[in-house]
């Protein structure tokens, strides 16, 4: 566990709800851990989304995160960073990178305005400009930044369980790139189960728009043998294969790292998801007539 640099301790867990409070898509609820009331996880809807030391804003729990900071050490071996978050929830990984990394300055997105309030309230976290919190969907606050403002981008939205459909498309992932600055690194939370379809395809939208790709799993995940959480990593400048695996060595829990020929292996002949094509627009006498009514319609009152 990384120390604490300069920040002094904080129990805040006395102040904390102890009844579910709703939020504007959903209702949070906080759960301390027995024996250690400022180690906090928090639900939305009832599944686990962050988990916070508020002692030690440097902890990250979550194993991803883990193998993201791992990735991310590699890469950019010590200095602060310009890091944009696609999903914020309790920040949990935003906090702990302003931690490790002191200067950075971040931009977290999260859709659900109510929560993005109630962790600025619960939750020891960066004010701006070293942490924003913009609400707003993932895609739409992405396409709407500057080019090359970013030197890491992490995409963690998920809804109801899943990752949503609009932000794993080949049009997402160029969308990203756009924003990154050259050389910069993107970091994908995914979750899939056996054969991995979703992964797969995740992996060819990546392939298809980035220089260098990897994949960080739980091997029991590779073999087929249960649901759980993966990690891609893509950058245009290489990424630094030796230096990530003996990072991910040091976990506490062993994973595998497939890059090259065996993640396209991996990959197979799946082809990266493509956004819905745009609607055909009517012509203009047609859009600017009156519907016809239908007998469903029930008679008309004047």
């Amino acid at each position: 566990m990384t120390p604490r640099r300069g920040r002094p301790p904080r129990r805040g867990a006395a102040v904390l709800p102890a009844e579910p409070v709703p939020t504007s898509l959903g209702t949070a609820s906080l759960r301390r851990e027995p024996g250690a009331p400022h180690q906090v996880t928090l639900l939305l809807d009832g599944t686990e989304s962050s988990f916070l030391d508020l002692d030690d804003p440097a902890h990250l729990e979550f194993e991803y995160m883990q193998q993201m900071v791992v990735v991310l050490d590699a890469a950019r071996p010590a200095g602060p960073v310009r890091a944009l978050h696609l999903g914020a929830a309790g920040c949990a990984l935003p906090r702990a990178l302003e931690a490790r990394r002191p200067g950075s300055t971040q931009l977290a997105v999260e859709l659900d305005e109510e929560l993005a309030r109630l962790v600025r309230e619960w939750f020891d976290l960066p004010r701006a400009p070293r942490l924003r919190i913009r609400t707003g969907d993932a895609r739409a606050v992405t396409a709407g930044l500057r080019d090359g403002a970013w030197e890491v981008v992490v995409r963690d939205v998920f809804a109801a369980g899943l990752v949503p459909a609009h932000v794993r498309t080949l049009e997402a992932v160029r969308q990203v790139h756009r924003v990154l600055a050259p050389g910069g690194l993107y970091l994908v939370n995914l979750t899939d189960r056996p054969p991995l379809p979703r992964a797969k395809a995740e992996i060819a939208a990546v392939q298809e728009v980035f220089a260098d790709v990897a994949l960080v799993a739980d091997p029991a995940i590779l073999r087929g043998r249960r649901y759980g959480n993966l990690v891609l990593a893509a950058s245009d400048a290489p990424l630094p294969v030796d230096a990530i695996e003996r990072g991910l060595r040091r976990l506490p829990l062993p994973v595998r790292l497939v890059h090259g020929e065996e993640l396209t292996a991996l990959r197979g002949t799946v082809q990266p998801a493509r956004d819905a094509p745009a609607p055909a627009r009517a012509p203009a006498s047609e859009a600017s007539a009156p519907p016809e009514a239908s007998s469903a319609d029930g008679p008309a009152v004047s």
